[in-house]
């Protein structure tokens, strides 16, 4: 989880009833969870996408 300021800007989650999914800036989002490598590049990818100037 990546929070700024003690707000969630990324999050991925796997939650009994929603099943895979991501929250990107406030919105959840579905998430084809396919490995933990995969959730690691998306989580980096994610957060340098929201700390780039």
């Amino acid at each position: 989880m990546y929070v700024v300021g003690g707000v969630r800007i990324v999050g991925f989650d796997n939650e009994r009833g929603k099943g895979d999914h991501c929250h990107l800036d406030g919105e959840q989002v579905p998430y084809a969870f396919t490995n933990v490598e995969q959730l690691f590049e998306d989580f980096i990818a994610a957060v340098a996408a929201r700390r780039a100037p």
